[in-house]
């Protein structure tokens, strides 16, 4: 045997251990629990009070997509949504109070700006803070009591009139501590349809959902553009202050509601999308590559065997098949149906799952030149932003 099918064997091997040892992550029947069903609900009838935490910079243009979604949530219990000002320049805020105002009927809107994040906290995570405490101050205020659920939602992301009746319906009556959506992301370029499901895909390949919705595995993560979470646990994990320096904050969140004891679950959206454009590939690219090192602990030991891992995995078979290899083929063909799924869930056309190894070598450049930003000192930069 050649070195070339050593290699596609290994590869071939690889692709065995991913499609049946690896949580199922090709799957994509991963969707709310029990209780998260339209006309299901909590079996008292008593809808807790939710507080949705809203952290927007500069989110001015999506807004008029997103915010009406939210204020027009159709929640049997009491509902409030606090939109935190990070500090932007086109207006955010004044967009946002235009659209309470002509949603009279809508859930309450206040607006707040917590100025500029103190040392040591990304800015996200510092409205979050600033949001969580209006939030819980404004529950005391008015009836004595903290809200029982905080909804953390991006400024990007769009909510079915029933997503919140859901997200709370799922976390009661599945005693669930965390519950969290992988929001359907936007896709309608090529760029998008080439890289976005290939994105979740990824993501669920790393953290696979069933292992984080196990109460006995110690797999950990969240969808930070919709998390619900139950207020007592934040407090007693000590959230958001216990991670207000990660980069990757939907994954730290979830690693720390777990270890703190709390029952966490993730799946892919029902009514949750995000409304964000990617005109091209610079903004994905700039997506991806923003925290694709700090993924990897800022460490270039991890940086090197995840360049040579995902060579063997998705480079490796393509090449060895188009040499000749017949086991380089059936790792290609292997690695493409795991694909299908995803690209079913984002009704994209099949012929898109082959070119996975196209869509990883962008992934893999993506990586190596966050490496290369972190080390220029322009790492983890996020618009105006930069932290270290």
């Amino acid at each position: 045997m050649t070195v070339l099918t050593w290699t596609a064997a290994l590869s071939l091997a690889a692709w065995l251990w991913l499609l049946l040892g690896q949580g199922f992550f090709w799957r994509t029947d991963v969707r709310l629990p029990p209780g998260g069903g339209p006309d299901e609900g909590p079996e008292d009838g008593d809808w807790p009070e939710v507080a949705v935490v809203v952290p927007a910079r500069d989110e001015a243009e999506v807004l008029p997509l997103s915010l009406p979604t939210l204020l027009a949530q159709d929640y049997p219990g009491r509902a409030r949504i606090v939109l935190v000002d990070d500090g932007s320049t086109d207006g955010t805020d004044e967009v946002a109070r235009k659209l309470a105002e002509a949603a009279p009927r809508g859930l309450p809107l206040t607006v707040r700006s917590p100025g500029e994040p103190a040392p040591g906290w990304t800015g996200k995570l510092w409205a979050v803070r600033h949001g969580m405490r209006v939030a819980r101050a404004e529950g005391r205020a008015a009836d004595g009591a903290e809200p029982g659920f905080l909804l953390l939602t991006d400024a990007d992301i769009a909510h079915e009139p029933d997503s919140l009746r859901r997200l709370v319906s799922a976390a009661r009556v599945s005693r669930l501590d965390l519950v969290s959506q992988m929001a359907r992301l936007r896709v309608v370029s090529g760029w998008e349809r080439l890289i976005v499901p290939a994105f979740v895909y990824f993501f669920a390949q790393l953290y696979p959902f069933r292992w984080i919705n196990s109460a006995t595995g110690r797999t950990a993560a969240a969808a930070g553009g919709c998390v619900l979470l139950r207020t007592e646990t934040a407090v007693r994990a000590g959230l958001p202050d216990s991670i207000r320096d990660a980069v990757i904050d939907d994954v730290t969140l979830g690693r720390t509601v777990k270890r703190a004891g709390g029952r966490i679950w993730l799946g892919l959206a029902e009514g949750v999308a995000s409304v964000r454009p990617y005109s091209g590939l610079r903004p994905l690219w700039r997506m991806v590559s923003r925290s694709a090192y700090a993924q990897l602990r800022n460490n270039p030991l991890l940086l090197l065997g995840t360049v040579a891992g995902l060579a063997l995995v998705y480079l490796v078979p393509p090449v060895a098949a188009c040499a000749g290899s017949p086991v380089g083929g059936a790792a290609w063909a292997l690695m493409t149906l795991t694909y299908v799924p995803m690209l079913r869930h984002y009704g994209q056309p099949l012929w898109l799952a082959p070119l996975l190894p196209v869509t990883a070598a962008l992934y893999l450049a993506m990586t190596v030149d966050s490496a290369v930003r972190h080390y220029r000192g322009r790492g983890a930069a996020w618009k105006g932003r930069t932290y270290p």
